[in-house]
């Protein structure tokens, strides 16, 4: 009886990926049933549940998981040969409850309307349109390292501990919220990953943990990167999965931010989005731009660069390929690498809600 139950677990992995199939031709179902509505009652419950404690939960959990992984494959490594039927049964099993809890707890979510969608804006934009984003930014972005270096050819300087910047993060989201009311952020639940130093050799600056609904973000990463890496994880607590629509999100969460340093990090975040697919577009272009922004803003962006060519190893590139692959197989066209949606959500928007 029981192994009659554990072959119907593990070949509910059959139905579940089929299932999927069919959900991605129905973003809009998505979108209401579970997006706006199971997931937010899901997410609340996990935050409420493990967000008030002052360490990663869900960190502690991969540990005990990892550890009791390796002490089953010791334990039952001789029924790989002498029972070797049942032994892929219990493995199968296994990754089919995995499967099933992570799209029910929040991978449902890969399959919702994009963003550009529910903003009801544009999808395309014209190099025109984003060459004058880029200059408003280029300005903007100066501004306020000017205002915040008082010379613009230092650096900004984070005056916050990490930890301060953490527990700012969600007023940014107060005030988007007031604009997108469905960006409400509470309770909250962001945290410094216990595994900061392998995350950060994996080329990762965070991560959301799906089965806890922790945000984590890499605790080593420069300052002037924690207020939009926040901002960027939060997104995908509230159910945005796509890394683009995500990095638009966190940007924008910055931006609306009531604190100053929040603010340039923010706009400086959109501003090297935008340089990036400008550079795509026109070498020439981007030249020209790229004379024009501050020294101390290029000596920021240079620190994170630096920061992560100290980290850099053989196997990064493996473990950023193998979660590009896992995006694409999970709705996500561009992968990793879509940085031209991210600057289409940021033109559409401002295209509809002109800068300040």
């Amino acid at each position: 009886m029981l192994k009659h139950k554990k072959l119907v677990i593990a070949l509910s992995i059959i139905p579940q990926i089929i299932l999927l199939k069919i959900l991605a031709n129905y973003p809009q179902f998505v979108e209401t049933v579970y997006s706006q509505g199971i997931y937010i009652w899901i997410s609340k419950l996990m935050r409420y549940a493990f967000g008030w404690l002052p360490v990663s939960f869900g960190d502690i959990l991969y540990t005990l998981l990892g550890l009791y992984i390796i002490r089953w494959f010791i334990v039952n490594r001789k029924r790989l040969i002498k029972d070797t039927k049942h032994w892929v049964l219990d493995v199968l099993a296994a990754v089919s409850i995995g499967y099933f809890a992570f799209h029910l707890l929040w991978a449902f979510n890969y399959y919702r309307l994009p963003l550009h969608e529910t903003l009801n804006i544009d999808r395309d934009y014209t190099t025109e349109e984003l060459v004058s984003l880029t200059e408003q930014l280029i300005s903007k972005t100066n501004s306020l390292q000017l205002q915040l270096a008082k010379t613009d050819s230092f650096k900004v300087i984070m005056p916050y501990s990490k930890n301060e910047i953490l527990h700012m993060i969600p007023d940014g989201y107060d005030n988007l919220a007031k604009e997108f009311s469905y960006l409400e952020y509470q309770p909250r639940s962001i945290k410094r990953s216990l595994y900061s130093v392998p995350l950060t050799y994996m080329g990762f600056s965070g991560y959301l943990n799906p089965f806890t609904h922790e945000a984590q973000v890499d605790g080593l990463i420069p300052a002037y990167k924690f207020p939009t890496t926040g901002s960027h994880e939060v997104a995908h607590q509230l159910g945005y999965a796509a890394e683009n629509e995500a990095n638009f999100i966190g940007s924008m969460a910055a931006m609306h931010h009531p604190d100053i340093y929040f603010n340039y990090s923010g706009y400086a975040f959109a501003l090297r989005h935008c340089l990036g697919e400008i550079y795509r577009r026109d070498e020439a272009i981007y030249e020209d731009l790229f004379l024009q922004i501050n020294k101390g803003v290029i000596y920021n962006y240079q620190e994170v660069r630096d920061f992560w060519d100290h980290y850099e190893n053989p196997l990064e590139p493996v473990f950023k390929n193998t979660y590009d692959r896992f995006l694409k197989t999970n709705n996500q066209a561009g992968g990793m690498e879509s940085y031209s949606y991210v600057v289409a959500l940021l033109v559409n928007y401002y295209k509809a809600n002109p800068m300040d």
